[in-house]
């Protein structure tokens, strides 16, 4: 909180539902705050419930996840913003059509008067073509995937927050970090070996490091989902392996994964495990195998080396 302002993610991007959201919100007024609601999790209310009626000051409704919209490369990041009506003369007004009670010194936060013309529409027929019914069971079905993961690799992996009821709410967030200190085995281990079962991994060391996030949302299938589960339980039996000692702890399908085409060709295969664990681990890949085109990068190298290496425009001439 600072200079009297509160913002409140709901349900929080630990896959909860707080119960104290009101309460928060009226201490945050009774010392004279304003409560801004992010909407960043709004698939897992749509239906259920209204974030006005918290007892924020303002509340955003993100498009993307929950209005079928990208959410990656930088954006589109966009959306509605309510406030309540003490707060209405101060929005961002409009350079086209101004908007009536809004004050004449509030301009325009965009430079395009309408939105992205290109996105926008894709979320007006989502909700048409969904209904008020599709939408509500949209949501439910983001919330019952989320308990169904969190139930079945509650079993193999510490699932690092619940609710008062023992569920979670849109997503949930299994800790890598016991396993690490037991194995050597890390989150980032982890999101390699899965490209090996055909998955992107969820989000990695965030809001909390050494941990997975795993927000399934609502358009996965159960066959999908289950496949995903197999194959972090698959996982954990691999990562036992290296507990126990059979595996070295820098020569494992873990650390090494993910595992290319090149990988398999290779003559000198100097691993205690077999080539068709390493690129095979599930039967599901046998049948339908999706190839990583390179091994592991190092990432934060990456991060921190922001330089171009594309060749100059002028070669591009030449």
């Amino acid at each position: 909180m600072s200079s009297r302002r509160c913002m409140i993610t709901y349900p929080s991007t630990h896959g909860v539902f707080e119960d104290g959201v009101r309460e928060v919100c009226k201490l945050v007024h009774d010392h004279g705050g304003q409560v801004y609601m992010d909407g960043a999790n709004m698939n897992a209310q749509v239906g259920l419930a209204r974030p006005g009626d918290f007892g924020g000051d303002v509340s955003h409704l993100n498009l993307h996840k929950t209005f079928c919209i990208p959410h990656g490369g930088g954006g589109p990041g966009m959306g509605p913003i309510g406030v309540k009506a003490h707060l209405a003369p101060f929005v961002s007004n409009h350079v086209v059509t101004p908007i009536d009670g809004v004050n004449a010194e509030c301009g325009a936060v965009a430079a395009a008067p309408y939105g992205s013309a290109s996105i926008l529409p894709i979320s007006w027929a989502y909700i048409k073509m969904m209904g008020a019914r599709g939408l509500r069971e949209a949501t439910e079905l983001a919330i019952l995937n989320a308990n169904y993961i969190a139930a079945r690799l509650g079993e193999h992996y510490p699932v690092l927050y619940k609710g008062q009821n023992g569920t979670v709410a849109h997503e949930c967030i299994i800790d890598i970090r016991p396993l690490k200190a037991s194995s050597g085995i890390s989150e980032e281990d982890i999101a390699k070996r899965l490209m090996d079962f055909g998955f992107h991994a969820p989000t990695m060391s965030f809001p909390v490091p050494g941990t997975l996030m795993i927000e399934p949302t609502e358009s996965e299938s159960r066959y999908e989902i289950d496949r995903f589960c197999d194959a972090m339980i698959s996982i954990r039996e691999e990562i036992a392996r290296v507990e126990a000692g059979e595996w070295p702890a820098d020569n494992n399908p873990l650390v090494n994964a993910p595992h290319t085409q090149a990988d398999l060709m290779d003559e000198t295969w100097e691993r205690p495990y077999s080539r068709e664990l390493g690129a095979f681990p599930s039967e599901a890949v046998k049948a339908a195998k999706y190839w990583p085109a390179v091994n592991r990068v190092d990432n934060v190298f990456g991060d921190r080396q922001l330089i171009c290496s594309c060749p100059s425009i002028d070669e591009y001439r030449d």
